[in-house]
C-alpha cells in the first residue's frame, strides 16, 4: 500500500492543473493515468482554448511545438448559409493547440513541482471507509498487478468516464450521473486540404438542426493548410451516428474535395452547467468529471485549467486546517460556481432555448433579422446578460412569418438566464445552504425546460 496526501486520477488538463497546484504547496501528490507516460496529453478533441484563460492563470501562452495556430475570431454560419455573425474581441482571440504537446507541458510542469507519476496505471474503484473517500484501488497495466493507494483527498479528474464519481456512494452529496440530453457524441477528423479556400484566422461554426442535432459542426484552422472538421449531436432519442453524420453529410461538401485524413476519432462531452456540487468527504471531482465545459460549443480545456487551479487551491488549504470533510473543501465548490459556474449556468439556458425551441427556419429568421446580433452572441459568450432591442420592425417581420412565439420564448430565456446567473454568484458559502440552494435550482430548471420546450417549426 502507497500512501500520499492527496491522489489524482486522471493526468490531463485538469489534473495535471490540480496536481501541479496542490505539489507547489509542498504536499506528496500521486498523479496516475491509464497512458503511457508518452502518450499522455494526445486527446480527440476541437483542440481551442481562449488566451483569456493563460491571462487569468498566469500561464505562459503555447508556443513551438504547441501552438498550431492562432485565432482572431468565430465565424457562425445560419442553416441557409445566406447570415454569417463575425464573433471577434480579446476574449474570442486565441490558439488552436497542439494537444499532446500542450497536454505534455502540464504533465512536466506537475511533475517538476514534485508529482509522482504512475503511468499505465488504472484506477478501478474509489475506497470509502466512514464516509470519507480514503483513496483507491489500482491496477499497473504493465505488471498485471493490483495496486492500493491511500491519501487524505482523492480528486476524479478522469474525464467523461468520471470513473470514481460513478463509484460513490449516494450519500456523499455528489452527483453519481448525467442525463444523456445533456451529452453530446462527437466525431472529429484533422484534414489536409488541396486548396486554400479556408480563412486560417477564424474557427467556423455551421448551424444546421437536420445535419447536426441540437448541436452543430465546425472547421478549425491546424495551420499549414490543415484543418480540425468535425461535429456534435446531442444524445437526445434517435440521434444519429456522428460518424455516419460527418461521411453523410459534411464531408461530401466541395471544399473537402481531393481532402485527406492525417487522423481521426470520436469522444463525448458533457455540456450542461457544472454539478451541483463537486465536493464530498475526501474527494473533489474536476474537469469533464465535474461537467465543467462551455455547453454552447463543448470547449472544456480553459474552464477545466480554472477548475483544476481552483481545485488545487483549496485542497491546500483544507490539509493546513486539517478537515477534509465536505465542508473543509467547499471553497472549491464556491469559487467555481460564483466565477465560471455562473457562465456556464446562464449558457445552459441559452443552450436549453436552442436544444427545445428553435429549428433551421426560425434560427434562419432570427440570424437574418438580427433578433440576436453579433454583439448578443458576444455577451453571453463572456458571461453577461442577453439584452434583447427587438424593433417594431422585426416584431412586425416575426408576426407576418407567424413567429411571435419564439420572440417570446426568447425573452423567457433571456429572463431565465439572468436569474440563473444571479442565483449561482449567490451559491452558499458551506454546505448548510446547499439543499435550499439546490431547491431553487431544480426550480429553475424546470421552468426553463417548460418555457422553451414548445414544438419547433
Amino acid at each position: 500500500m502507497k500512501k500520499f496526501d492527496v491522489i489524482v486520477v486522471g493526468a490531463g488538463t485538469a489534473g495535471s492543473m490540480t496536481a501541479k497546484t496542490v505539489a507547489k504547496s509542498g504536499l506528496k501528490v500521486c498523479l496516475i493515468d491509464r497512458k503511457p507516460r508518452a502518450e499522455i496529453g494526445e486527446k480527440v478533441c476541437g483542440d481551442a482554448v481562449g488566451k483569456h484563460h493563460f491571462d487569468r492563470l498566469g500561464l505562459s501562452y503555447p508556443s513551438g511545438e504547441e501552438l498550431r495556430t492562432r485565432i482572431e475570431g468565430i465565424k457562425v454560419y445560419s442553416p441557409d448559409m445566406q447570415t454569417v455573425f463575425t464573433v471577434k474581441s480579446a476574449t474570442t482571440y486565441g490558439f488552436i493547440l497542439n494537444r499532446h504537446a500542450f497536454g505534455q507541458r502540464l504533465l512536466n510542469d506537475a511533475i517538476d513541482a514534485g508529482v509522482t507519476l504512475m503511468d499505465s496505471t488504472i484506477a478501478l474503484q474509489p475506497e470509502v471507509k466512514d464516509g470519507f473517500t480514503v483513496g483507491i484501488t489500482s491496477k499497473d497495466m504493465e505488471k498485471d498487478a493490483t495496486i492500493d493507494l491511500r491519501s487524505k483527498v482523492v480528486i476524479d479528474a478522469s474525464g467523461f468516464t468520471a470513473i470514481l464519481r460513478k463509484g460513490l456512494p449516494q450519500e456523499l452529496g455528489i452527483d453519481l450521473s448525467v442525463k444523456n440530453e445533456d451529452v453530446e457524441a462527437c466525431y472529429r477528423e484533422i484534414r489536409q486540404l488541396e486548396g486554400d479556400d479556408f480563412n486560417p484566422q477564424f474557427c467556423e461554426i455551421y448551424l444546421d438542426q437536420t445535419q447536426t442535432p441540437c448541436g452543430y459542426h465546425w472547421i478549425f484552422p491546424e495551420g499549414e493548410n490543415r484543418i480540425n472538421v468535425g461535429l456534435g449531436v446531442a444524445m437526445i432519442k434517435g440521434f444519429p451516428n456522428p460518424k455516419n453524420q460527418f461521411y453523410q453529410k459534411i464531408l461530401p461538401k466541395s471544399k473537402f474535395n481531393n481532402s485527406t485524413m492525417i487522423k481521426g476519432g470520436s469522444w463525448y462531452v458533457p455540456t450542461r452547467r457544472p454539478l451541483d456540487c463537486m465536493t464530498g468527504n475526501g474527494i473533489m471531482v474536476v474537469g469533464d468529471s465535474a461537467c465543467q465545459v462551455n455547453p454552447i460549443h463543448g470547449g472544456g480545456i480553459g474552464p477545466s485549467l480554472m477548475g483544476g487551479s481552483l481545485a488545487g487551491k483549496a485542497i491546500a488549504n483544507a490539509l493546513e486546517k486539517d478537515d477534509v470533510s465536505r465542508e473543509g473543501l467547499w471553497q472549491y465548490n464556491a469559487d467555481y460556481m460564483k466565477g465560471y459556474g455562473a457562465k456556464q449556468a446562464g449558457l445552459d439556458i441559452f443552450r436549453l432555448f436552442l436544444l427545445k425551441s428553435v429549428g433551421n427556419e426560425e434560427i434562419d429568421y432570427g440570424m437574418r433579422y438580427r433578433l440576436i446580433t453579433e454583439d448578443d452572441l458576444l455577451r453571453v459568450s463572456e458571461g453577461q446578460d442577453l439584452h434583447l432591442r427587438i424593433s417594431d420592425k422585426t416584431r412586425r417581420a416575426f408576426y407576418g412569418f407567424g413567429k411571435l412565439s419564439m420572440l417570446r420564448r426568447l425573452r423567457d430565456t433571456a429572463s431565465l438566464l439572468r436569474k440563473m446567473k444571479t442565483h449561482y454568484s449567490n451559491y452558499p458559502s458551506s454546505p448548510d445552504g446547499f439543499n435550499k440552494w439546490l431547491g431553487i435550482t431544480n426550480a429553475l430548471m424546470k421552468k426553463a425546460n417548460a418555457r422553451l420546450s414548445r414544438s419547433k417549426t
